[in-house]
């Protein structure tokens, strides 16, 4: 396997700026493993090979005419683009049927400054339906596998973005987390995904999106292979002015690590367990201060999440999946036992389940409360240089559909959507069965440079992301 499968995007373009390698090359070498794992992983639902080694071409004419000076940071870099993000010429249908002849007619603000940081998109990829759910599967572009096994979820929603970083095919992509849709595909497929604070980085351009509060769960963010692309490309996304700190300057001997084994609801599999204990140990080696933590807040994650979701206002999803007019869930449900339905079994659910008024008025205020109360109680234990180490999911990738079984495991990531924390997913290397272990590294409001630097800190001592054996 060519050692460029393994740089970081900042790595790569610092060689293409010097003429160590050609843009040409990078480029052609992301899209040969894109082509070869897609049999497989099913991630690229639209390329766009030809543009990308065009733009390619060009990025290397660029530099032996002008030279190295004032290129811009992702230079003649490959990465991939989540589906659900505009991006002139390409689909944004976010698995919609319906949406199927859509093509975006510009770019998202988050695709128009990464283009401009001179990253060049070899396509775009597979989303859960309407980016809802957290296995990527939709009745227009199928399903898309796990990087390490594919009888496995990749996750959701950002699936593709995690199944195409994980095997290898793009150092980088964009992602989208309302919850857990960035740090669950990463978790699953073996790299570094970050959700930001809410409010540093733009959510237009996607479909669907958000609307009032809804938007402060909403978060555009990164799906990396290295841990060093993370604050680049955040300080790419990012509105100007709306980063503070610098991972540079976190120190691990000040650091406070609050050590989260579970949700006190959920129990977590021994192995993902074990990993965490180690990760925390690892940060103690540095000098870190290390301690159990809890809340009983936590059992409540996805009453406090759902709550929230519920009284943001905005379209009904039934009424987003019939593109304005409500799709009536009793009747596709039927349509769906019998094959006959455009939409996923998901879809439907969620369809039928927002009907439930259990979590609406006053019961969504009391929530809500919930959710101030347990975001204070947190960011009071971390102090100015404090993390949670926090399990991603209750257990590794797990085999396709069965997800439906256990429709509330996502809680892990979801509950810092809803407290509008910066949370990290890091890579922990494999367990014993082959698939990746990781885990969340969550920190206070703004202090997304603090868990940059811890998952730069764990990737020294873990390894981070390894080349799945079939990529």
């Amino acid at each position: 396997m060519d050692p460029i499968l393994f740089d970081s995007a900042i790595r790569l373009s610092a060689r293409i700026r010097t003429g160590e390698v050609s843009s040409e090359r990078v480029v052609a070498l992301h899209i040969d493993q894109a082509r070869r794992t897609h049999g497989r992983i099913h991630a690229v639902v639209a390329d766009r090979y030809d543009a990308a080694m065009d733009e390619a071409r060009r990025a290397d004419a660029r530099l032996a005419k002008e030279g190295r000076s004032g290129l811009p940071p992702l230079f003649g870099v490959p990465c991939s683009i989540k589906e659900c993000f505009a991006f002139e010429g390409m689909p944004q249908s976010a698995g919609l049927v319906a949406r199927r002849d859509f093509r975006a007619t510009t770019d998202a603000p988050t695709v128009a400054r990464l283009r401009a940081a001179g990253a060049i998109p070899i396509g775009v990829t597979n989303t859960s339906e309407l980016c809802m759910w957290m296995e990527t599967s939709n009745r227009l572009y199928g399903q898309t596998n796990n990087a390490y096994d594919a009888g496995r979820t990749a996750g959701g929603s950002s699936g593709g973005e995690g199944a195409i970083v994980g095997a290898g095919a793009a150092p980088f992509g964009l992602g989208s987390d309302i919850g857990g849709s960035i740090r669950m595909p990463a978790f699953f497929n073996g790299v570094f995904g970050h959700k930001p604070t809410p409010g540093m980085v733009p959510n237009g351009g996607q479909f669907p999106t958000a609307h009032g509060e809804g938007l402060r769960l909403l978060c555009a963010g990164p799906i990396a292979r290295r841990a060093e692309d993370l604050w680049p490309l955040l300080r790419i996304l990012a509105d100007p002015g709306a980063l503070t700190g610098h991972p540079a300057e976190v120190s691990m001997r000040d650091l406070v690590v609050l050590d989260v084994s579970n949700n006190g609801r959920l129990r977590v599999s021994d192995e993902l367990r074990t990993a965490q204990a180690q990760a925390a140990r690892a940060l103690g080696r540095h000098g870190a201060k290390v301690r159990p933590w809890s809340s009983p807040l936590l059992r409540h994650s996805i009453e406090i999440w759902a709550a929230l979701m519920a009284d943001a206002g905005g379209p009904t999803f039934a009424e987003i999946m019939g593109e304005g007019r409500a799709v009536p869930a009793v009747r596709e449900l039927g349509r769906w036992a019998l094959g006959r339905s455009e939409h996923t079994f998901a879809a439907i659910g969620l369809a039928l389940l927002e009907k439930v008024p259990a979590l609406r008025g006053e019961k969504a205020r009391q929530f809500g409360a919930m959710a101030i109360a347990l975001r204070a109680e947190i960011e009071d234990a971390l102090g100015e240089r404090g993390v949670l180490l926090f399990p991603p999911y209750p257990r590794t990738a797990p085999k396709h559909h069965t997800p439906l079984l256990f429709p509330i495991q996502w809680m892990y990531t979801a509950i810092f959507n809803a407290l509008e924390l910066p949370a990290t997913a890091v890579p922990l290397g494999l367990g014993a069965h082959g698939l990746p272990l990781g885990v969340q590294v969550v920190s206070s409001r703004g202090k997304d440079a603090v868990t940059i630097a811890v998952a730069k800190a764990l990737e020294q001592d873990f390894g981070g992301w390894v080349m799945p054996p079939e990529a």
